[in-house]
């Protein structure tokens, strides 16, 4: 009777508090899986928050180093299409008689326009502008820089002409960029240069006799050529024109007045007419040859005094020297190379990599208080569409 009765009071209880239980137990449940979505919420926000920072970070890194690659890569190609050029020419010209340099760069121009004109086509080219006056001027001190070379290898010992024309660019076009462009060099980029004439002149100076004549030719060459470079740097940026499209504009121009020029400067200096030339079947490939490597050549100067300077492409340029050299040395004997060679190689080559530190450091190269004008046409954003170009290409 007494466990009859305890028993049915455990029921009453039960019955009566299992509700009361039962919604305790599901606030509980309730509770947690808010507190376990609160939790997974604050994580995805975390990680998302971690995501964000990392791209951040890793955007502009890789725009860096895709730029480094560019550069590298046009470097490249203008390095592999000079020196090839300088061994194919010296071929023509020392084992076929080929003696028309002039006529040969004329030539050079006539393939690169047409390689701009198949680009045109092909829509690789679009339509841009350069001021007719902005045009002439180029091609006058374009036109001068390959007379005055001419003219001053001519007049001169080879001696003078490599410490002219070797040495004598990088002061010059430094000069220009101090004047014309604000820019202001720091003391460890100014040594770095020096280090570098100093490597290149030993290398490549030998006997330095002067008369009157050849120096003012070579006064012509040097300031002309330097003039001619810091324009192809100074109208790409001024008018956003990519380097195909500069090379449309110039190439015509260049290679209609060396066409026409050319066959009589050539005769005044080497008493030669080019239509006597004995022309036959490898002296003809041999011209192609030359003309072919001379589109990549024209092409990619364009593009590294485009994406550099007109001083780092002279520093950079004697690293085509030292190949010269090099190459020369194991296809040609070995009589062009010895001890003082060597040491000027080992010092030029140390010059550039210090002034590849110096200069891309703060301070070391920077424009003080000058801006390019701007056009219509790069406050629309043209700038970037050119980059873009000659990255592709």
């Amino acid at each position: 009777m007494e466990n009859g009765v305890c028993l049915e009071y455990m029921k009453f209880f039960v019955n009566f508090f299992s509700p009361s239980l039962a919604t305790l137990s599901c606030r509980r449940r309730l509770r947690l899986a808010e507190s376990e979505s609160l939790e997974d919420g604050r994580l995805k926000k975390r990680k998302k928050r971690k995501r964000e920072s990392f791209l951040k970070k890793l955007a502009p890194v890789s725009k860096a180093d895709k730029k480094v690659a560019v550069d590298a890569a046009a470097w490249m190609f203008n390095v592999v299409t000079s020196v090839g050029i300088i061994f194919v020419n010296k071929a023509l010209m020392a084992t076929y008689g080929y003696s028309f340099a002039t006529i040969l760069t004329g030539l050079h121009f006539a393939f690169t326009t047409l390689m701009t004109i198949v680009l045109r086509c092909l829509g690789y080219i679009q339509p841009s502008h350069l001021p007719f006056a902005e045009l002439l001027r180029f091609i006058l001190f374009a036109n001068f820089s390959i007379v005055g070379m001419n003219v001053s290898l001519m007049w001169n010992t080879v001696g003078f002409y490599q410490a002219i024309a070797k040495l004598s660019m990088i002061p010059v076009s430094c000069l220009l960029e101090m004047v014309l462009d604000k820019i202001r060099y720091s003391r460890d980029t100014k040594l770095s240069i020096g280090l570098v004439l100093v490597g290149v002149g030993v290398c490549t100076v030998t006997d330095v006799s002067v008369n009157s004549k050849g120096f003012l030719a070579a006064f012509v060459a040097v300031w002309s050529t330097s003039l001619q470079q810091y324009y192809v740097h100074y109208l790409q940026r001024k008018y956003s024109l990519s380097s195909f499209n500069f090379l449309g504009h110039t190439a015509p121009a260049q290679a209609a007045t060396l066409l026409v020029v050319g066959p009589f400067l050539d005769y005044w200096l080497t008493e030669k007419r080019v239509d006597m030339y004995d022309y036959n079947l490898v002296s003809v490939l041999f011209i192609t040859l030359s003309c072919t490597i001379a589109i990549g050549t024209n092409l990619s100067q364009f593009i590294c005094i485009g994406r550099f300077t007109a001083v780092s492409f002279q520093v950079l340029g004697h690293m085509k020297t030292i190949l010269v050299l090099v190459m020369g040395f194991f296809f040609f004997g070995r009589e062009g190379l010895n001890l003082h060679v060597v040491i000027g190689m080992i010092i030029a080559v140390l010059g550039m990599i210090w002034y590849g530190n110096a200069s891309s450091k703060p301070g070391g190269k920077e424009r003080r208080s000058y801006s390019l004008p701007t056009t219509r046409q790069q406050k629309l954003g043209a700038a970037s569409d050119s980059d873009d170009n000659e990255d592709k290409a």
